[in-house]
């Protein structure tokens, strides 16, 4: 089902495209060819024209000649009779004489003609279909006074021009349709090169969901398919380590936990077993429940710390150390992906330090946290502003974006655990709730701003490190 509907998605996209340009380009070619044609033979048509009406007005200048017969031995006479049918017609429109040889008895439907009664140049022009041929037909009104020559009609057949047209034509489809063919073919290719190797990297990533992480795929190219073949190999890889460590974790905690509680419960079965058990032995025995019981209590710790450790709740280490510090490390993070995403980042790093009692790891993950956020929601061309302040008892980092904003109703709810005012928007909607807990369990708060559309404002304040206590310093790492 999925080779199908990639194939078919894939045809239906780019074979649809090229047919459509293809049957573009047919059109215009035959129009553009058929404009081509049909101008260069208007235009051999009119230049025999002046020629033949340069000769009439020689033969009118000629008084020694005889305009009418001149006009008829030039007709009969006409060179390229093959090729064009020449006419002289009355004041009426009836044919007087024709190149072809025959005589015209009837009159013909000539729409030239009469359009070259109407226009000022004496000129008209006819292309169509007469008498089942393609025709184009001009006529001329004489300019030379002849009581019988009144108009000069030049005819010629459009049906060689046409056949050649479409000739051509056919030759424009023939080579479209080679294309489309050599398209289906190489699309066909292409698309089994990747559905085939798509086909086994689904196969294999099935059997690893059902806890087979021996398999391993077959690497075939060195490209973003092969890529994927050897990241679902390193997957699977790191699948099995973990589920060997888990295993091993496993069996080494019932170890550890078996040895205590058989102590503890074979102590608690002598004593319960005998009726008035010497101090001696009394002694002894609740000295080794006690011990192991401490014993299994410092496992459930370990355990507990390991829960922590797994669920990101890990007990923060609390030092003296320089805001600025980190955060210059957190925005250095981010100034290659913001290049990329052509959002610029105006930051000017305080001269003076700010000493606060924070742990390293936890702040600058709040700030690569909020960071990431702005550089998610701004647009291209967008910008980012990170400001640090130095007020009288705190340290404040207020990070402001131009990116979309947040809508009014979400705003109160978006330090809550869980909260997406768009759930179209890619994370988990616990970044921001994370960042507020470690931001208070540093003795600081987060708070954020927002205009819909216009921008979002976060402001971190933290307060400045002075002469703590260890007891103080306890309770925040606490």
């Amino acid at each position: 089902m999925g080779k199908k509907r990639i194939t078919k998605r894939w045809l239906r996209n780019t074979f649809g495209v090229i047919l459509l340009i293809l049957i573009a380009i047919e059109i215009l070619s035959a129009y553009g060819l058929k404009s081509y044609y049909y101008n260069g033979v208007r235009q051999t048509v009119v230049s025999r024209a002046d020629l033949v009406d340069g000769l009439l007005k020689k033969y009118a200048q000629d008084a020694s000649a005889d305009y009418t017969t001149e006009v008829r031995g030039l007709i009969e006479n006409f060179e390229e009779k093959e090729k064009m049918e020449l006419m002289a017609l009355d004041v009426d429109g009836n044919v007087l004489m024709s190149s072809s040889g025959f005589e015209v008895t009837q009159k013909l439907y000539m729409p030239d003609f009469q359009e070259a009664l109407k226009s000022e140049n004496g000129e008209g022009f006819f292309q169509g279909s007469l008498s089942g041929e393609n025709i184009l037909a001009l006529t001329r009104i004489s300019q030379v006074s002849d009581e019988e020559i009144f108009a000069i009609r030049y005819v010629t057949s459009l049906v060689k021009v046409d056949q050649q047209i479409i000739s051509l034509v056919a030759i424009i489809t023939a080579f479209g349709v080679a294309i489309i063919f050599f398209v289906v073919f190489s699309s066909s290719y292409f698309i089994n090169s990747i559905v085939v190797p798509l086909g086994k990297v689904g196969q294999t990533a099935r059997k690893i969901a059902q806890g087979d992480f021996s398999i391993r795929l077959e690497k075939e190219n060195d490209d973003e398919i092969g890529e994927l073949c050897d990241v679902i190999n390193y997957m699977a890889g790191e699948l099995s380590k973990a589920e060997r460590l888990k295993n091993d974790f496993i069996s080494s905690v019932s170890h550890e936990l078996r040895t205590p509680l058989t102590a503890i419960k074979g102590w608690a079965e002598t004593l319960s077993g005998e009726e008035q058990p010497d101090p001696q032995t009394m002694q002894k025995g609740m000295d080794v429940i006690l011990k192991e019981s401490e014993r299994l209590s410092g496992m459930v710790e370990e355990l507990l710390d390991f829960s922590r450790m797994q669920s990101g709740r890990l007990t923060m280490v609390m030092d003296r150390m320089d805001l600025v510090a980190e955060l210059d490390d957190a925005v250095l993070m981010f100034d290659q992906r913001a290049a990329r995403e052509q959002v610029e980042i105006h930051y000017e790093e305080p001269e003076d330090f700010l000493i606060v009692l924070g742990d390293h790891n936890r702040l600058k993950q709040v700030f690569v946290n909020i960071l990431d956020n702005a550089l998610k929601h701004t647009p291209s061309g967008g910008r980012i502003d990170i400001q640090v302040k130095h007020l009288s008892e705190e340290a404040a980092v207020v990070i402001a974006d131009t990116g979309e904003g947040i809508k009014p109703e979400d705003l109160p709810q978006v330090k809550t655990k869980f909260y997406k005012g768009d759930s179209t928007k890619r994370g988990s909607g616990i970044g921001l709730a994370v960042a507020d807990e470690i931001i208070t369990r540093h003795g600081g708060r987060l708070e954020i701003d927002s205009v819909y559309q216009q921008g979002t404002t976060v402001s971190i304040f933290l307060p400045l490190a002075g002469k703590k206590t260890d007891a103080e310093i306890s309770e925040l790492e606490g």
